[in-house]
């Protein structure tokens, strides 16, 4: 198999995923305007899965059949869809669209954290380290000291949206352990069933018997972040991880937030103090950092390890 790169088509198609996700922040924050959180997010869950279980049958992909898969399907549902989803959702009510998908670009930072635990060779080097510490600092600028000092409904939303990045990771670490011999394809809708599972009952308990959304804006909003920003977006993100490879693919959670950024902005007139971004710099810093590509084509001889 050719080494991953990135060519122009892989360079458009990462432009393509960023637009996808950034758009999906504001499709929420839409759809929250009408829908409770859990229904919200189990109809993102719900519908994406059918949409990848006909494209796995129509492509003729074998489909796992040991109980130990499901099992881990389930725990991947929860980790990477049920727990996330709905955190960010349940934060995006009280905190601008923009500043989600910043704060969400720190899941590639908590990625190399819980990856350098759990497995030997993702040690934390120098230079990781340093890089998570440059983002982490970004953090901390981007939500604003003062949010630190007082739990308030804004300061709990921006945790929140924080503690569904550090689920993302822990899912990102479990599914390589588990669910690596799997097709890719078959590892999200298998997920995607795990969490349809365990969204669909909790939110009929939380939110009670569902109630049909009765603006067509709602309507387009579950459409495009089910469809599209779920189930479609899953798809390229796969076909990009074949082609360039995981550290290249990292990259498109540095294109997501200006996105979401201008969205917001253009459609909900949302507007964000400057330190959301200068914090932003900071994440994206420490990003190109743990990348090390950057630095590295300035020192002649210089070779890095591709992340795995």
């Amino acid at each position: 198999m050719p080494p991953p790169v990135l060519t122009p088509r892989a360079w458009i198609e990462i432009a393509l995923l960023a637009l996808i996700w950034g758009a999906s922040f504001l499709s929420i924050k839409v759809a929250l305007g009408e829908l409770p959180v859990m229904t919200l997010v189990a109809h993102r869950v719900f519908w994406a899965c059918l949409i990848l279980w006909a494209y796995v049958l129509w492509t003729g992909l074998p489909v796992p059949k040991q109980a130990r898969v499901w099992s881990a399907f389930l725990v991947m549902g929860a980790l990477n869809n049920a727990i996330p989803f709905g955190l960010m959702a349940w934060g995006q009510q009280f905190i601008e669209t923009g500043l989600t998908a910043i704060l969400n670009a720190t899941t590639a930072v908590f990625g190399v954290l819980v990856a350098a635990i759990a497995f030997r060779d993702e040690r934390l080097t120098f230079r990781r380290a340093t890089g998570v510490a440059i983002a982490f600092g970004g953090v901390v600028v981007a939500i604003g000291p003062s949010a630190l000092s007082g739990l308030d409904l804004r300061s709990l939303a921006q945790l929140a949206v924080i503690g569904g990045t550090l689920s993302y990771a822990i899912a990102a670490s479990w599914a390589r352990a588990q669910l690596s011999q799997l097709d890719p394809e078959v590892a999200a809708a298998g997920m995607l069933t795990g969490s349809s599972l365990l969204l669909l009952p909790l939110a009929r308990l939380v939110d009670g018997a569902p109630v049909m959304p009765a603006l067509p804006a709602t309507w387009l909003a579950i459409g495009y972040f089910s469809v599209i920003g779920t189930s479609v977006a899953y798809l390229l993100y796969y076909r990009i991880l074949r082609v360039a490879g995981s550290g290249n693919a990292m990259l498109v959670t540095l294109l997501i937030p200006p996105v979401a950024i201008l969205l917001g902005a253009a459609v909900l007139h949302e507007r964000l103090a400057p330190s959301a971004f200068a914090g932003f710099a900071l994440i994206a810093l420490g990003l190109l950092v743990l990348d090390g590509r950057v630095f590295a084509a300035k020192i002649p001889g210089a070779r890095l390890r591709r992340p795995r």
